[in-house]
């Protein structure tokens, strides 16, 4: 059985579980508690070197980075996620690329200071605002042309945003994604998946 080592509360394990669940993958999850620092030392470390969260050990295959991860959960059990079509599959990576340099680094500074009480100084919030105002509108843009980021079907580049939007919701961006109808039905209808319900103790 795949062995997971992260926290339920971690966006990015929670990148995993959304993948272990819409692929119904059976798992089990050691929590690693990060509050209280347990990420950074022995023997999480010697599972991340970085002192991240979460790594995954399968049959006596170890290794992190919750992209990579997801990537090998849908590859190894014949998953939906990931579009059979090279077209899908570029498409697929675009977004993910865009989620990791263009919209993640904005949107946690204010997930940052406003759910996990690390407080960002004005200038960095206010440029962050701005990061997320055109990563937004790149987004809205490409959900005019398919209901999904890569196409017809859910895939890895709509997981991979999810985590991150769900704690934006609880902060005061909220608003900025509301000015975007594209951006705002698209969360709607992922966000009541079983999958995410189950993924976030919410089923």
């Amino acid at each position: 059985m795949i062995k997971i080592f992260g926290h339920p509360a971690s966006t990015c394990t929670r990148k995993v579980l959304m993948t272990l669940a819409e692929t119904k993958t059976p798992f089990e999850l050691t929590v690693v508690d990060f509050a209280t620092g347990e990420h950074k030392k022995q023997p999480h470390l010697s599972r991340q070197p970085f002192g991240q969260i979460p790594a995954i050990e399968d049959d006596g295959f170890a290794f992190y980075e919750s992209r990579a991860i997801c990537r090998y959960i849908n590859e190894k059990v014949g998953g939906s996620l990931i579009p059979v079509d090279l077209k899908g599959r570029a498409l697929m990576e675009q977004w993910i690329s865009v989620e990791t340099s263009n919209f993640t680094p904005h949107v946690m500074k204010f997930i940052y200071h406003h759910v996990f009480q690390r407080p960002q100084e004005p200038a960095v919030l206010e440029a962050a605002g701005k990061g997320l105002e055109t990563a937004l509108g790149v987004l809205e843009a490409g959900l005019t042309k398919s209901p999904f980021l890569a196409g017809a079907q859910l895939s890895l580049a709509d997981v991979c945003y999810m985590p991150y939007i769900e704690y934006a919701m609880a902060t005061p961006v909220k608003a900025t994604f509301a000015k975007y109808p594209h951006v705002s039905a698209w969360w709607t209808k992922i966000s009541e998946l079983p999958s995410w319900k189950k993924a976030t103790g919410k089923a």
